[in-house]
């Protein structure tokens, strides 16, 4: 930055007095990272790629104590407060950040990000519609945060937009609705959720899995005969898809028509032999029908491929108790049990 001072006293020199006093008052133009600035920003920065954020923190506020207004520090301050989750003091660095550079794009969307998370969607939506690139220190699609704020915010179809464009579909397509209808259910929007996958249907009707949504919808909510309709529909469409027969056996088991459900499992089973979902269940049909031993085939096959699996320990316990089997029994009980506690334990 040397060749400013020949420049500046120049003009000092030249300037009426006035001038040189309103000169004086400006704020300095901020300098460059020195050398050594740079090394530490580029040392946090690697430390927090680490997963080493309290260390990168540590470095970066011995910077801010010497040189607060070093240029990239709200930056880098505010993507290593991202990263830590403190969301909060992500947003005071990142605010910063923003004011002094507002087309850092970056910056713009870990401040959606961080409302986001923050619980402050309304805040984050703004921020979110500026940039819809997706840049790899943020860890997510901002795309889909935008698509979820605006289901927290209620506009369901700016959130249909969201979605689409992830996805490479035309918006008003009933991919589209499908996509969003799926959205909608795990931010447990049921109702609107069970509208958008009808929308898809009447828009398209043999787009895959609409049918089999709305009937794991109908399940979870215990309305069979529904459930029923519509995982039927499903299979009139899209007949290979192994986990509608599951679904659909299922279905059938909680009104106790075993039969049915023993053969669609077997269907299941025939078209994906990698899920432990159909054999547990089978497990649970054949005891509820009388056939401990097939039970007990059938769930020691899925703790081969689940070994730590509660409910298949608790059913295992189950099928040798009617074999007559009780320290077999009691053994899978008291694993069941220990599985669930570790289970519950966790955070």
């Amino acid at each position: 930055m040397t060749f400013r001072v020949p420049i500046l006293f120049a003009l000092l020199v030249c300037v009426p007095p006035v001038a040189s006093c309103r000169l004086a008052e400006q704020e300095p133009v901020p300098s460059a990272p020195s050398q050594s600035a740079a090394s530490d920003i580029e040392e946090a920065r690697r430390l927090s790629q680490q997963g080493k954020n309290a260390e990168a923190l540590a470095r970066l506020h011995a910077l801010a104590a010497s040189n607060p207004a070093l240029p990239g520090l709200s930056h880098e301050l505010g993507v290593v407060y991202y990263k830590s989750g403190d969301y909060a003091k992500a947003i005071e660095a990142l605010r910063k950040a923003a004011e002094e550079d507002p087309k850092d794009n970056e910056v713009i969307q870990l401040l959606g990000l961080s409302n986001y998370l923050a619980g402050r969607p309304a805040e984050a939506i703004p921020l979110l519609e500026k940039v819809q690139g997706w840049y790899p220190r943020a860890n997510v699609d901002a795309s889909y945060i935008l698509g979820i704020c605006y289901i927290q915010a209620k506009d369901y179809p700016k959130a249909r937009l969201s979605f689409a464009r992830m996805f490479d579909v035309a918006a008003d397509s009933a991919a589209a609705y499908l996509f969003t209808a799926r959205m909608l259910l795990r931010q447990e929007f049921d109702p609107i959720a069970e509208e958008y996958a009808q929308k898809a249907i009447e828009l398209d009707p043999k787009v895959p899995l609409a049918h089999h949504f709305l009937g794991e919808l109908y399940l979870y909510k215990s309305r069979i005969p529904e459930a029923l309709s519509n995982f039927q529909k499903e299979l009139a469409v899209n007949p290979g898809y192994a986990a509608t027969y599951y679904k659909l056996a299922d279905a059938y088991s909680r009104i106790q028509k075993f039969d049915e459900a023993e053969r669609l499992l077997q269907r299941s089973i025939w078209l994906d032999a990698t899920s432990t979902g159909p054999y547990i269940l089978m497990g649970k049909v054949l005891e509820k029908k009388g056939e401990p031993q097939l039970a007990v085939r059938a769930l020691q096959h899925a703790l081969a491929m689940d070994p730590n699996n509660s409910v298949t320990h608790h059913l295992l316990g189950q099928a040798y108790q009617d074999m007559g089997q009780t320290e077999d029994a009691e053994r899978e009980r008291k694993l069941a049990q220990q599985l669930q506690d570790v289970s519950n334990s966790k955070p």
